[in-house]
């Protein structure tokens, strides 16, 4: 059994999709026959690493089994068009290398919908099963990211694209439920999963040890220590909320923020043109040294930005919160919130971009560790993706 998988973020990048593809590839690594491969074509990071990681340009992993290439693509920056070139770069290397070879599976995880465009035309080629995992609903969002009209122009032509990529899928898998008023009509007759992102085993083990077990916010005469830990782009829209929010409580919270992307330059800027000083950015760091970041905050800030695609999504932040057992403070509408009210304690929702709906959130909180075992057993990752991999190996084995 030959398998091949494609996607565009790989560790050491320290993306969520980036740690999504490394748990599929142990999951599937540990259920190849004892002759099968697994190839796996990336990028080499350029984004959300940790300084002086240096990557090796090809690495054999579990035995020989598994052999992970990374790309060097050029572009990779935060515009659309930088991006659209980089994923061009990519595209044309990973047909040149699968030009001689031969697959029985093709497993795609794309969250701007390319990479399972080229997932389905390296299938089609080699005549191999078809397992799409969509991250993103890339064509609904479309309207809401590009400016000035040109989302709603060109989502027709990526939306023939969607329909000639997970039209060809054997099976096709949707990291949140909050998505399938959009695809269960569109595609009626595909098999649809629901395997989410999950918790990091990093976060699991420390959650299990009890790592994260400590008294919250024990010097009241202190501000509230609040951590966001993620992306700053579109989607979190933090420029529009954080200054706003932190100089409302300027006195009562102090708000750190670890994270990159399109937005931080614009919240940086916010802060500083208002002369607010309760808010300290930071670059992305590698897990271990978020792990120790969680363990000093008080409070977990997360927020979505006001546009109505995004309230299907199931932003992977929030599984690493709810391990820690920290107080979640969350701005999210639509599916995402329902799901935090549904499987999360102590936590407080307000509607995005609310900045009293969010003071009123925070007095709603309870401002101390409540561990939360059930909800770590239920959504870790290894298990979520051990399924995943079970189920797409088993379209070759005629199992499914």
């Amino acid at each position: 059994m030959r398998v091949l998988l494609l996607g565009f973020y790989y560790p050491p990048d320290i993306s969520a999709g980036a740690f999504r593809a490394e748990a599929l590839v142990e999951a599937l690594a540990c259920r190849l026959p004892a002759h099968g491969e697994l190839h796996v074509l990336t990028t080499r990071p350029s984004r959300y690493v940790a300084e002086g990681t240096s990557p090796p340009a090809v690495e054999t992993l579990f035995s020989g089994k598994v052999r992970v290439v990374r790309l060097p693509v050029s572009g990779g920056g935060r515009g659309m068009a930088s991006q659209a070139r980089a994923f061009a770069s990519y595209a044309l290397q990973v047909r040149r290398l699968v030009k001689q070879e031969r697959y029985d599976l093709v497993i795609a995880t794309s969250s701007r919908l390319m990479t399972a465009v080229l997932g389905a035309w390296v299938a089609r080629r080699k005549k191999a099963r078809l397992y799409q995992d969509i991250r993103d609903n890339f064509v609904e969002n479309l309207p809401f990211v590009l400016p000035g009209g040109t989302g709603r122009l060109v989502a027709p032509l990526f939306g023939m694209l969607e329909r000639w990529a997970l039209g060809r899928a054997d099976r096709i898998n949707l990291v949140s439920r909050g998505f399938e008023p959009y695809f269960r009509p569109r595609y009626p007759r595909q098999r649809f999963a629901w395997h989410t992102n999950g918790i990091d085993p990093p976060f699991v083990e420390a959650a299990e040890s009890g790592f994260f077990d400590q008294k919250i916010h024990a010097d009241e005469s202190q501000p509230l220590r609040v951590l966001y830990a993620g992306n700053l782009g579109a989607g979190q829209g933090m420029e529009l909320i954080l200054p706003n929010l932190a100089e409302r409580l300027s006195t009562r919270v102090a708000f750190t923020v670890i994270g990159a992307g399109a937005g931080r330059e614009a919240l940086c800027r916010a802060l500083s043109e208002r002369g607010i000083e309760n808010v300290q950015v930071r670059d992305p760091v590698p897990r271990e040294a978020l792990l120790e970041a969680y363990y000093a905050a008080d409070v977990l800030f997360l927020h979505l930005n006001t546009l109505p695609s995004l309230e299907s999504v199931l932003p992977s932040k929030l599984f690493e919160y709810a391990t820690t057992g920290r107080p979640i403070w969350a701005g999210l509408a639509g599916f995402p919130a329902d799901f935090v009210k549904e499987e999360i304690e102590n936590a407080a929702v307000f509607a995005p971009g609310d900045v009293e709906a969010a003071v009123a959130a925070l007095d709603r909180l309870e401002l101390h560790c409540r561990p939360r075992p059930a909800f770590v057993t239920k959504w870790r990752r290894d298990k979520i993706m051990a399924n995943m991999a079970d189920q797409a190996l088993a379209l070759v084995t005629n199992e499914a």
